[in-house]
């Protein structure tokens, strides 16, 4: 049985981290060096970082990520602004554990196949960013700016076609609400990919973090305003999902 997991989400703007509220209005959430060494000490599962400033390519992420690496032991993902396999490549050499990618798989799903053919699959986590509309699952790339055509279903199988080994969704709706992860989306997701899902978007508390294990077959649950803007941390809420016998590594 594959392990559940906690994982912070860090997003990188300008050399630091911030935080937001549907993908928008973004706050500086402190130091992106000094928080990964509190979330190592906290035990936390993984890391995932996202640069906000995909323009700049993956620039951002090469400026932090080998002091990153310096001060964490556990899995560390990082994403937004990869354009080509040589991205990835700089990425897992200076550190990644994984890479992650969005908006360049619709244009681009070979690239997926490149890196996992190269790095092996459980090095690809691909991200699909969504809204509802009109009751409808709609995808969006470019930071959630870019409404795709293609359903969520299609695109799920396509990317598990291309060899990606994980898939991270992320309600934008619910993003920075702390108000409960999507469970209807989650249902869904887990019954179109055989690959591992994390879902990311609503967490406020440990029982929303229950919520969306005991929904479906998740195998990670994704934070960012649950860490940022309460007491809360990854060793507190792994040791509260406990409790209920869902399995986590020992540490």
């Amino acid at each position: 049985m594959l392990k559940k997991r906690v994982i912070p989400i860090q997003l990188l703007k300008e050399g630091r981290l911030v935080k937001g509220v549907q993908f928008d209005n973004y706050r500086d959430v402190g130091d992106p060096i000094a928080s990964s060494g509190v979330y190592n000490s906290q035990l936390a599962d993984e890391l995932i970082f996202l640069n906000t400033n995909n323009e700049l390519g993956i620039q951002p992420l090469l400026d932090i990520i080998e002091d990153v690496a310096n001060v964490v032991f556990m899995p560390i993902s990082f994403g937004g602004g990869i354009r080509n396999f040589e991205d990835a490549a700089a990425l897992i050499k200076h550190g990644a554990d994984k890479v992650v990618l969005n908006s360049v798989c619709y244009g681009n799903k070979a690239l997926v196949s490149d890196i996992a053919n190269h790095f092996g699959n459980q090095a690809v986590v691909t991200c699909i960013d969504i809204r509802i509309v009109d009751k409808e699952i709609v995808l969006f790339s470019e930071n959630g700016t870019k409404r795709e055509s293609i359903s969520l279903e299609e695109h799920i199988n396509e990317l598990e076609l291309a060899g990606a080994g994980e898939v991270m969704i992320q309600s934008i709706d619910r993003d920075g609400s702390m108000s409960g992860f999507d469970l209807e989306l989650i249902k869904k997701v887990a019954g179109y990919s055989k690959m591992p899902v994390i879902i990311a978007g609503g967490s406020g508390n440990y029982e929303q973090l229950k919520e969306a294990f005991f929904a479906a077959d998740i195998s990670a649950v994704a934070c960012g305003s649950l860490f940022n803007f309460s007491d809360s941390n990854p060793m507190r809420a792994i040791s509260y999902l406990r409790n209920y016998d869902l399995p986590f590594k020992k540490v």
